[in-house]
């Protein structure tokens, strides 16, 4: 797969394609004519064996479309979800005022659409997050390649850090924060071009307040055994379906951005053009 910009035409050829970012030479691959102390002299030299194996840039492309599809979806099951959250209250609400007013039709139907929603966040929850964690992993590793010294983790911790109880509040908006510094061009001088990371941390402050208040309603709603304790659960759920929503579209602005400053680097090089 080609690594460039969408509607670009191909980058020409180039030092970039094929192997390690910026090219470097092997390590350990002996300079022609170099001396081999202890070897006796003179004689043929001896080479080491194949250099092992290197990392190239892969493109993320693919994987960022995919996400921005995946998660529009996960959005629109959330406004669904959030309208169904809505018809609850609104039935508990009508409930609690008067508990003949409301058919028993009315009340199946609310846990009907209750229980779709659930259901169908579930399937967009896993198929999002898998999606997302190989994007995750792929930009990381390019980010490695481009800068391997902006990094304090490794790269494993681009998959591990979300599965830590606690810290994937932090460690993964951590190593975002190190992959979107590795992936942005220095200035055409060599200084530090900073480029705002305002999409990362918009996504990031929503994302984990809707995570947190998707808990708090999962738990309000668990034990929700009267109409006032589900009509609260169920305002706490609109809230959190909206929040999510908000997640969603924040997430594919930052995809699509840090995709974008990776293309750009792998195309252009690691100097913005003046």
């Amino acid at each position: 797969m080609s690594f460039s910009a969408p509607g670009s035409p191909p980058p020409p050829p180039g030092p970039y394609q094929g192997q390690p970012y910026p090219a470097q030479p092997y390590a350990g691959q002996p300079h022609p004519g170099q001396q081999y102390p202890g070897q006796p002299y003179p004689g043929p030299p001896v080479y080491p064996g194949p250099p092992p194996p290197v990392d190239v840039l892969r493109s993320p492309q693919g994987l960022a479309t995919a996400l921005t599809v995946l998660l529009s979806v996960a959005g629109a099951v959330n406004l669904f979800s959030a309208g169904a959250n809505l018809f609850a209250w609104s039935l508990m609400k009508d409930l609690i005022a008067d508990a003949d007013g409301v058919a028993e039709e009315s009340l199946a139907q609310s846990d009907g659409l209750t229980a779709l929603a659930g259901g169908l966040q579930l399937l967009i929850l896993l198929g999002t997050a898998t999606v997302f964690i190989i994007w995750f992993h792929r930009v990381r590793v390019n980010g490695e390649i481009f800068r391997p010294d902006v990094f304090t983790l490794g790269r494993g911790w681009a998959i591990g850090a979300w599965f830590v109880p606690i810290g994937n509040l932090f460690l993964p908006f951590r190593t975002a924060r190190q992959i979107w510094t590795a992936s942005t061009q220095f200035a055409p001088d060599g200084s530090h071009r900073p480029v705002s990371a305002a999409p990362l941390t918009a996504w990031w402050l929503v994302w984990v307040l809707a995570a947190c208040a998707d808990r708090v309603f999962s738990q309000m709603y668990k034990h929700a055994e009267t109409p006032e304790a589900v009509r609260d659960a169920s305002a706490v759920g609109v809230f959190s379906d909206l929040l999510m929503v908000a997640a969603a579209a924040l997430a594919v602005l930052f995809v699509r951005k840090l995709t974008a400053l990776q293309n750009t680097k792998a195309v252009q090089g690691p100097y913005a053009a003046a």
